[in-house]
């Protein structure tokens, strides 16, 4: 025996050694290793494991074996030990060490050295003097407006789930579906290298002024940009090929120049200015310049608001860097948010105290030239322009349009106002190659992680991945090549309408994709992230989408088509991948107009709901099983009131009872399917309702049912009915819940006073409860029943608000989620949604704080609020004397008789198979003597709830039906709140990660 049960431990990875020793009453025993073995298993079957983090991860740690949790059938059916293979061995090879970065260095300072580029230092102040400072303002908020929604719906995406790499396409493709995050993924990848070539450019443009300032330019204005661009590309790819600890130590160094020349720069505008400075126009702070800046100026072919707006929006690209090497960083769930919203802070703070200092400190136009000083020049008389009220006759330069200082005329503003310009020239270069760096760094992983995918073709060669951090190594040479294509335009603004459209795109459809997660109603759509809002997303989107046009409508035009020729391809080659995508969850809200539209949608357990078919009866008979099941699945969930009909009571039911039902349903505001069965028992009936009910995807996956409490005093045929109306459940593979309450569920007896109708239609097999459940006396409930039957709105104790109550769950043997779905998906209602959830689990003293910690862990990756966990140590204690007795008496009337016992059992068994002998009460004694006492300990913890939840045991097959009842009823007796049992099939129905 011990040799099988060890094979069967070892065919299960994770249970520990079986309870199966247990010792007889009286005894003492140590409690040593194997006491603390046993308490590590669950409480119901030697088989049945306790919740477990490793039942729901995807991948297993080096050297781990994945555990999975038994099925149905092993639990009610040991397999034969011939059957089992061999035990699994430990995988021995040695653990890698990855790098990850935290979310300082891996998203704040990555997302401000993307955000911080070419744009701040060469443009900003020029698009200050064009569209004045109001105005830029304006531009700067409306980017910010933007990036800001954008960040909260990223931050919504990556808290909603285990994020891998590949960033961006990785959220939306995982959230929409590969129909949008294909495309999107390609077009964000190529915007990533198209950034990559913008600010290699810039850099090119500084180094190319430089080089014209000591008189040591190459060939000409664009060729020169176009070989110091070429070289410096190569370079980067360089950095990229070293590897990514490389690459982060360079962006440190980048880091410190930026903050160097920002410090630079503000000194010096408090400085006083040199002839030199005054020449180039900067004149430190002054009302007039600061007046005469603030309203805008266009000049140009380029001079137009949203020009100037699609110019500067590239520099509020870069908040996506950390997101784009999220499989790098140690925690992106907690990382992204608060780095990403931090870099838009502290960037935003910048591009408002430039453009505001740059505004009150430097005219438009100045010449450049110390003889145009007062002082020098002989002809004041006629200076009428602003720098006449300083000293300087800007007039000629300005009448012949010849200037080349001042704020619309010279892109190196910031170097001239500087304290020292050469700080300035070192933050324009770590700008620039920082965020041409992290261009190229993100743009290969976003299209390593679309390759893998393979959904489209031709593109799997550059899926491969090298080293230990598995870098895209031809990703990154294909990056390269579109970089330097862009790079030979030579132009910085040609290139920036075309990334500002490629991101708007982006940013649009990410925004969308979060909205979409959230009307879909999706159970698997749990983000933690607290200040979403999938509004403010619809706003984003929808500015996005409208700014592209604006900004450059041919741009805008030339992306939609190739977005939609790319959604087009992926919804006509329909690839065989499934993501449990919101765009998958709204297939289940049409599914009343399209239910055709979902047989072609693969089952993934982010999307799994609880579809109940609820063993009611008539629903106007128990409304508070109907009240129960119809808040949690409202709108988001399948229901069913299932009524079975006697074959000796066909002929008595009316023909208008289903409309008049439906009608009850309706009334009560309760979003329920009703179907009516004949059948000649209630476990034939409940068993065809569950194979038959439902349309393809729209098939219930939960049986519902109220607890049978006159089981005592019931035929003994009707108590075996309704027990293998159980057993059929789980043999089907159904999830099953069972409500108890302290004063029953049936109200038949209240509407058969009022109303004779409900006599021929009330079905013997569903009489589970004894005491009609009501808050008024029988003259104020029964003036609610109108008189044809349809009206019968007998109030019930779950149409009222909880309160601030609780919800306690016993969480004693690991289901698959199913008991911690349900009273989630309550707390989701206004009723319950004051309640706090408080999670029970079994452990032992010595690891009590371990296993609470372990819970604790558990529940917080699957997105889950609760109050508080509670770890059981005393499970084991002897129950008291009289509640054990109470169990006694229970099983009393079944047991066989001495004359009986001494005969044929099987035979006897087998003609009255609720009959229990002597061995049958042994082999359960142990766990009939766990349950009295949990049931114990559950009145005792349970005073302020509003609902307890306990795991349902799974019955053996051999167990005889009346000690099946007679240990449900002292797991659960005297709870003098409602009470679910309740117990999943064993199939993960929540998942803590994002695919």
């Amino acid at each position: 025996m011990a040799k099988y049960i060890e094979r069967i431990r070892n065919l299960i990875p994770g249970l520990r050694r079986p309870d199966n020793d247990v010792p007889p009453q009286g005894v003492t025993v140590d409690k040593g290793e194997d006491d603390l073995d046993k308490k590590k298993m669950s409480f119901y079957n030697s088989l049945d494991p306790v919740p477990k983090y490793d039942f729901y991860a995807n991948d297993t740690f080096s050297g781990r074996v994945k555990s999975t949790r038994p099925s149905l059938d092993v639990l009610r059916k040991p397999p034969d030990p011939d059957d089992l293979p061999p035990p699994a061995e430990d995988d021995e090879r040695p653990k890698v060490k990855l790098v990850r970065f935290g979310w300082i260095l891996g998203v704040m300072i990555r997302c401000m050295l993307n955000i911080w580029g070419v744009i701040m230092y060469l443009r900003l102040p020029w698009i200050t003097s064009q569209a004045g400072l109001i105005l830029t303002y304006v531009i700067i908020f409306m980017s910010i407006v933007i990036t800001t929604i954008t960040a909260t719906s990223v931050s919504a995406i990556s808290t909603n789930g285990k994020v891998k790499s590949g960033g961006t396409y990785f959220m939306i493709s995982r959230s929409l579906g590969p129909e949008l995050g294909a495309p999107i993924g390609l077009l964000f990848a190529f915007a990533n290298a198209l950034a990559c070539a913008l600010h290699t450019v810039g850099f090119a443009e500084t180094v190319r002024d430089l080089l014209k300032d000591y008189k040591s330019q190459m060939v000409d204005d664009v060729n020169d940009v176009r070989i110091i661009g070429a070289i410096t590309v190569v370079i980067l790819l360089g950095i990229t090929f070293a590897g990514m600890s490389w690459e982060a130590k360079a962006q440190i160094l980048f880091f410190i120049a930026i903050m160097l020349s920002l410090i630079s720069y503000f000194i010096g505008t408090v400085l006083p200015p040199d002839d030199v400075k005054r020449a180039a126009g900067f004149f430190g702070y002054q009302y007039d310049i600061f007046m005469s800046n603030l309203l805008p100026s266009f000049r140009g072919v380029d001079g137009y608001f949203f020009k100037m707006f699609a110019i500067f929006f590239p520099a509020a690209t870069g908040i996506l860097s950390g997101v784009n090497i999220c499989g790098d960083l140690k925690d992106p769930n907690g990382g992204i948010p608060k780095g990403t919203l931090l870099a838009i802070l502290w960037t935003t703070l910048s591009y408002l105290l430039i453009s505001i200092t740059c505004a009150a400190t430097v005219v438009r136009d100045a010449s450049g030239i110390l003889n145009d000083s007062l002082a020098l020049s002989n002809y004041s008389i006629h200076c009428t322009g602003l720098g006449c009220k300083f000293g300087w006759n800007f007039d000629r330069c300005e009448q012949n349009i010849t200037c080349a200082s001042g704020l619309a005329n010279n892109f190196r503003v910031l170097t001239t106002v500087s304290g020292s310009g050469i700080l300035i020239t070192i933050g324009v270069f770590a700008a620039t190659l920082s965020s041409a760096l992290g261009f190229l760094v993100s743009a290969p992983k976003i299209f390593q992680c679309l390759c893998k995918d393979n959904i489209y073709p031709f593109i799997g060669f550059f899926a491969k991945g090298y080293g230990k951090n598995n870098e895209p190594l031809r990703a990154y040479c294909l990056a390269f090549l579109i970089a330097m294509a862009f790079i030979l335009i030579g132009n910085l603004n040609t290139i920036a309408p075309l990334i500002s459209n490629f991101f708007l795109c982006s940013y649009g459809l990410i925004n969308f994709s979060c909205f979409h997660a959230t009307v879909t109603r999706s159970p698997g759509w749990r983000p933690q992230f607290r200040y979403f809002s999938p509004w403010t997303s619809l706003f984003g989107a929808c500015l996005s989408f409208v700014l592209m046009f604006l900004f450059t409508w041919w741009a805008a035009l030339v992306t939609s088509i190739v977005v939609i020729f790319l959604i087009g391809y992926v919804s006509y080659t329909k690839p065989q991948i499934n993501w449990g995508t919101s765009y998958q969850a709204s297939f289940y809200n049409m599914a009343l107009s399209f239910s055709m539209s979902l047989t072609g949608v693969s089952d993934h357990v982010k999307n799994y709901r609880p579809q109940c078919l609820v063993l009611t009866g008539p629903p106007n008979a128990r409304p508070a099983l109907v009240d129960f099941v119809g808040t949690f699945t409202k709108s988001i969930c399948l229901m069913i009131c299932g009524n079975i009909i006697m074959e000796d009571e066909k002929s008595s039911f009316p023909q208008h009872s289903t409309d008049m039902l439906v009608d009850w349903l309706n009334q009560r505001k309760v979003r329920s399917f009703y179907t009516s069965f004949n059948a000649e028992s209630l476990k034939d009936g409940a068993f065809n309702l569950m194979q038959a009910s439902g349309l393809g995807k729209l098939k219930p996956n939960t049986l519902v049912m109220g607890y049978k409490s006159n089981w005592k005093e019931s035929k003994p045929e009707s108590l075996h009915d309704y027990y293998n109306t159980i057993s059929d459940a789980f043999d089907s593979s159904y999830g099953l819940a069972i409500l108890r309450m302290m004063d029953g569920l049936d109200v038949t007896d209240a509407l058969q006073s009022s109303a004779g109708r409900l006599s021929a239609i009330d079905n013997p097999a569903f009489d589970a409860d004894e005491v009609p459940q009501t808050e008024k006396d029988e003259t104020d409930r029964n003036s609610d029943i109108s008189d044809d039957g349809s009206n019968d709105q007998v109030r019930s104790v779950f149409q009222t608000k909880q309160g601030r109550k609780t919800i306690d769950i016993y969480w004693i043997s690991d289901d698959g989620g199913l008991t911690l779905l349900v009273p989630y998906l309550l707390t989701r209602r206004n009723r319950w949604k004051k309640c706090k959830i408080r999670v029970f689990i079994l452990g032992d003293q010595e690891t009590m704080k371990e296993d609470r910690k372990d819970m604790k862990m558990l529940l917080k990756r699957f997105r889950l609020e609760f109050e508080d966990i509670v770890v059981i140590t005393d499970v084991d204690k002897a129950p008291l004397p009289k509640n054990w007795q109470r169990y006694e008496e229970n099983i009393a009337p079944f047991k066989l008789s001495e004359e009986q016992a001494g005969g044929d059992v099987q035979e006897l068994k087998r003609l009255s198979p609720w009959k229990v002998s002597d061995k049958d009460l042994e082999a359960i004694k142990p766990k009939v003597e766990r349950s009295v006492r949990l049931n114990e300990i559950i009145k005792k913890h349970s005073i302020p709830a509003a609902l307890v939840v306990i795991s349902l045991p799974v019955p053996d097959v051999n167990c005889p039906s009346s000690l099946y009842m007679a240990w449900v009823e002292a797991l659960s007796y005297g709870i003098h709140c409602p009470a679910l049992l309740i117990r999943g099939n064993q199939e993960n129905v929540m998942t803590f990660y994002c695919q």
